[in-house]
């Protein structure tokens, strides 16, 4: 499975991407959620994309992402079965942290309309277990039973870019990926910037 950006997850230590998600979760001012056995964090672009990560107490992870505009986005035909079978093959304790759990910005629930039971919608569903990165084995066999690119329609290339995966991850690098997006009215506004995100970065220097 070749993808720069999926490659690049898999070669960056586990307590680095645990950082760079910190960082990422209080540049965006992501509410913190409880989330039992794990330590959620975040990251949404306000427009219906998001990024959601658990980082359980097992070593194990779990990252989750939504494209709104996409083939995979379920929500809006409250597809819960489906949902349900992109979590297939991850391990039961991480697919919890997501099962019967109050809804926040990034995740809203898809509900059974059988059972009443809940889980959190996503396009992409991915895990670690310890050693490596998977992709949930029931979103790569829809993917594949339909036709659709997997990185592409799970807004996993897009939700990921602000980690800076395989590359830099500087307060100036990060400042520089807003300019060229046009976050900034002029080169003042850039500039006092600049030292808000270094105090970020400053603040979460190990990851914590």
């Amino acid at each position: 499975m070749s993808n720069a950006v999926w490659e690049a997850l898999a070669a960056t230590p586990l307590q680095e991407v645990l950082r760079r998600a910190v960082v990422v979760d209080d540049l965006a001012e992501v509410a913190p959620v409880t989330v039992p056995g794990a330590r959620r964090l975040a990251w949404n672009d306000g427009g219906g994309q998001s990024a959601v990560w658990y980082f359980a107490e097992d070593g194990r992870a779990l990252l989750l992402t939504f494209d709104h505009e996409s083939e995979l986005n379920l929500y809006a035909e409250e597809e819960f079965a489906l949902q349900e079978s992109f979590y297939e093959g991850v391990p039961a304790p991480l697919v919890d942290l997501v099962r019967d759990r109050p809804e926040n910005y990034e995740s809203l629930n898809l509900t059974d309309p059988e059972s009443g039971r809940t889980i959190h919608y996503a396009g992409g569903a991915f895990w670690y277990d310890g050693t490596r990165w998977h992709v949930a084995d029931g979103l790569a066999d829809h993917c594949g039973r339909e036709g659709l690119d997997l990185f592409g329609e799970s807004g996993f290339d897009y939700c990921l870019d602000v980690y800076r995966l395989g590359r830099d991850f500087t307060p100036e690098a990060v400042v520089a990926d807003r300019d060229e997006d046009g976050c900034y009215e002029d080169e003042k506004e850039k500039e006092a910037d600049l030292p808000v995100v270094r105090e970020v970065f400053a603040r979460h220097g190990r990851g914590r």
